[in-house]
This record gives structure tokens, C-alpha cells and sequence, in this order.
């Protein structure tokens, strides 16, 4: 897997304040960024209709409204020596649910850690030099919980954003023409 640009967006766009700002030209630009985050806003603004300047403002009040909330390198852990991927789901009593926060926060090894609802608490990413590293970080969670553990074979859906040609076309609040501002 090569290098690559992500951007983040929100979990759930819900609020009517944020789809109003969500028109046509707004969720172009997220997709165009989605693909390539590095794209200039001259870039941008060709492929999506508008001039830098205006590219420019909108991603600002996007980003202060927090629909776009960073942008990210994403690397290819097994170039960087990490292979072994996989998936641990752990189970935490209350007991031990803070302590094990804080611990999770320390692991170079996790990637991510959800905290989750049913049988287990936590869903976590792992990405280790070996099977024995991987063994070995297994039972430093054990004092935490009961850990069970997946190997990662492949990943045919890779993280993706929002689909953003779900949500509903904003009103247009008497802009004539609907001409973003």
C-alpha cells in the first residue's frame, strides 16, 4: 500500500446548522479532498467550480465548524517493519475499565482503540514486528481483561469516509440561484 492523503470527516453530519453549510459545491470539495487532501485550492476550485479565494474560505469554515477536522499522512506499516496486523477485542470489568485506559494510551503497538458496546469494551487495532511481539503485547493486556485475538489476512475495504452523495440537497434560503457565498 502506498503513502497517502486522507482527510477525516465527522462520524455523523447531523445537525441542520452543518448541512446547510453542506451545498452542492461543499460536498464536491469534500469528495475532491477525500481523494487527494495535498490538491491546491486552484486545483480544487477547477474541478469543483469555484475560484481559490472562495475554496480557501470554505475550507476555513468548514474546518472552524468541524466538519473537516485534520488531515493525515497514512503509512504502510509493513514498510516501516510492523506486518503483523491484527485485531484484538478486550473485555474490561469496572474494575479495571480506567486502568486500562490509561495503559491502551501507552502501546506504540495500537493504532486505534474503540471503545465499544456488547460482550466486549474495546476494539482495538495492532500492528507488531512479529507474532512473538504480538504474543508478548496479549499478555500485557491480560491483567486488564480477557483479550481475544484476530490475525488481519487482508483489508478489502480500506477506511473511507462518509458517503457524501447521501445527504440531502440544502435548501436554498432565496440565494438566487443557489450561488454559494
Amino acid at each position: 500500500m502506498a503513502q497517502s492523503d486522507r482527510i477525516h470527516l465527522p462520524e455523523a453530519i447531523e445537525s441542520m446548522e452543518t448541512t446547510e453549510i453542506l451545498d452542492e459545491y461543499a460536498r464536491n470539495l469534500l469528495a475532491e479532498l477525500a481523494a487527494n487532501a495535498r490538491a491546491s485550492y486552484a486545483d480544487l476550485g477547477r474541478r469543483v467550480g469555484l475560484s481559490p479565494s472562495a475554496v480557501a474560505e470554505r475550507m476555513r469554515r468548514m474546518e472552524e465548524d468541524g466538519i473537516i477536522r485534520g488531515y493525515t499522512l497514512e503509512i504502510d506499516p509493513a514498510v516501516l517493519g510492523l506486518p503483523v496486523f491484527a485485531v484484538i477485542r478486550m473485555t474490561c470489568d469496572g474494575t479495571h475499565y480506567h486502568p486500562f485506559l490509561k495503559f491502551v494510551k501507552t502501546l506504540n503497538e495500537v493504532r486505534l482503540c474503540h471503545h465499544v458496546t456488547g460482550a466486549d469494551a474495546f476494539y482495538l487495532e495492532i500492528a507488531t514486528s512479529s507474532l512473538v511481539d504480538l504474543e508478548r503485547l496479549i499478555e500485557r493486556l491480560l491483567p486488564y481483561g480477557i483479550p481475544t485475538t484476530s490475525l488481519v489476512f487482508s483489508t478489502p475495504v480500506a477506511r473511507r469516509g462518509p458517503d457524501l452523495s447521501r445527504l440531502d440537497p440544502p435548501k436554498l434560503h432565496g440565494r438566487p440561484g443557489g450561488r454559494p457565498r
